[in-house]
This record gives C-alpha cells, sequence and structure tokens, in this order.
C-alpha cells in the first residue's frame, strides 16, 4: 500500500481500542458468535502497539506483540479494517512487529488464528510462519480445540 506509514501507540489508544473492537466483531461473525481462546490481551501485558495509517493519517490497521518470556512473544490483534484490505497493510503490519520484536532481542513470534481466516493464514504462512501445536494458555484449554498455532524464528542480526 503506497504511503502507509506504522508508527507505536499505546493499547488503550482509541484508535487502536477501535480496530481491536471491530476485529472482534468480525471474528464473532465468522465463528459463530464464539469468543476468542485464550487471555485476551491487556495494556498490561500486551508490550508492542502498532498502528497503520494511510497517507492522509487515517487509522487502516493494527498490531501487537505480548512477550512471553525466554525471547518469545505472541502476536495479537493483527487487523485491518475491510477497506483497506489486498493493499499490503498487513504485510507492513507485520514486518514491523517482527522487526520490533528483534530490537528486543525476542527470537521467536507464535499466534493463534482459526481455520475460518484463511487470508491470515496465507499471510502468515507467505512469511514464513510454521504450524506447531498449542502453547502457553492455549495448550489443553477446550476453547482452543479448533485453534491453528504457528511461529517463526527471527532471522539473527
Amino acid at each position: 500500500m503506497t504511503g502507509v506509514h506504522v508508527e507505536p501507540a499505546a493499547w488503550d489508544d482509541a484508535d487502536v481500542q477501535r480496530l481491536t473492537a471491530a476485529q472482534q466483531v468480525e471474528l464473532r461473525a465468522r465463528y459463530d458468535g464464539a469468543g476468542e481462546p485464550g487471555t485476551p490481551p491487556s495494556a498490561a501485558d500486551v508490550s508492542v502497539v502498532l498502528v497503520a495509517r494511510s497517507g492522509d493519517g487515517t487509522v487502516v490497521g493494527c498490531g501487537a506483540l505480548r512477550h512471553l518470556g525466554d525471547g518469545v512473544a505472541e502476536l495479537k490483534r493483527m487487523y485491518v479494517l475491510p477497506e483497506a484490505r489486498g493493499r499490503g497493510v498487513s504485510k507492513v503490519v507485520l514486518s514491523e512487529l517482527e522487526a520490533a520484536a528483534h530490537a528486543r532481542g525476542w527470537t521467536t513470534l507464535r499466534l493463534e488464528t482459526g481455520p475460518r481466516q484463511p487470508e491470515a493464514v496465507g499471510l502468515y504462512e507467505k512469511a514464513g510462519y510454521r504450524p506447531i501445536p498449542a502453547f502457553g494458555a492455549y495448550a489443553g484449554s477446550s476453547d482452543a480445540a479448533d485453534s491453528l498455532f504457528y511461529e517463526r524464528v527471527l532471522a539473527a542480526s
């Protein structure tokens, strides 16, 4: 997407909250009303939040990282507004989240997504994320039974 730029934000920023609320509405529609598995992210446990803006400053997407310890972080709330999809915004946000993780010395990124999100699965697989078993709070959780889990080890500099 020409002219998109990514900038840091606070988890409780109004734009971030608007985007993450829209994401949850969309996911509940895709998954027949089911809520997300695992522990929802919060200002207390999200270490990095990024917002993508179009050339005119309009917020079009977001993403966050939750540090899990031992050089591992979880991707949270990757979302692009429907009207901005198909223009590379998600690739830019993902790349910037990976750079932020790398800058903090985190070597591995993990994520949870679902089978009714083929766009997300495609994005992550094309970016080098590989399927893994459930991790952390998702492991053994019945509400994550239909989830897909991915991991990418970031290249060393």
